[in-house]
């Protein structure tokens, strides 16, 4: 296991530091293995494309390590996401550039979506209307990540992270 895990971890620091000279879209798996003196049946073991690389990136540096915290509620967590992407914004930039099947995007609104539905108290909605408004704050939540992450001056993710609350709340308010 220690083994694979170096073999992996050597793969993604050679995508990273090729994303800094290049788009996503320019890099291929040759470009990876030659970067890190590996060949590309190495890279096949143990991942199924770049794509598959970037999230591994994602679920090994972020989510196993959230996994293991005790955040006090939803918004602590979402202080986490941010200050993750933000300290790591010029791989995470162009990571959520990536277009098609299997994007990073597409991963982590997955992702996010387990970890938000965690956080929700549902009440006395029905299932179909809790799925909604999972959905509908997932989509929100992303979409505003991706816009602010790609932001050439971004706030910090504190105040990013307010203002997210702010309208929350603010939308709550005046639609009640």
């Amino acid at each position: 296991m220690a083994d694979s895990n170096i073999t992996k971890r050597a793969l993604a620091a050679s995508l990273k530091e090729l994303m800094e000279e290049s788009s996503f879209s320019k890099i291929n798996i040759a470009d990876i293995c030659e970067k890190c003196e590996m060949n590309r049946k190495s890279f096949y073991y143990h991942f199924k494309d770049k794509y598959d690389l970037v999230n591994w990136i994602y679920q090994t540096e972020f989510i196993s390590v959230a996994k293991e915290k005790d955040y006090a509620g939803a918004w602590d967590f979402m202080e986490d996401i941010c200050a993750y992407l933000f300290e790591h914004s010029r791989f995470y930039r162009k990571a959520f550039l990536i277009e098609g099947q299997n994007s990073f995007f597409d991963y982590f609104t997955e992702i996010l979506s387990l970890f938000i539905g965690e956080y929700i108290e549902y009440g006395s909605l029905s299932q179909e209307n809790a799925d909604f408004y999972l959905l509908f704050l997932v989509d929100a939540f992303t979409s505003a990540i991706r816009r602010w992450l790609l932001s050439r001056e971004s706030q910090s993710p504190k105040e990013f992270v307010t203002g997210l609350k702010a309208c929350i709340r603010f939308a709550a308010e005046e639609m009640a």
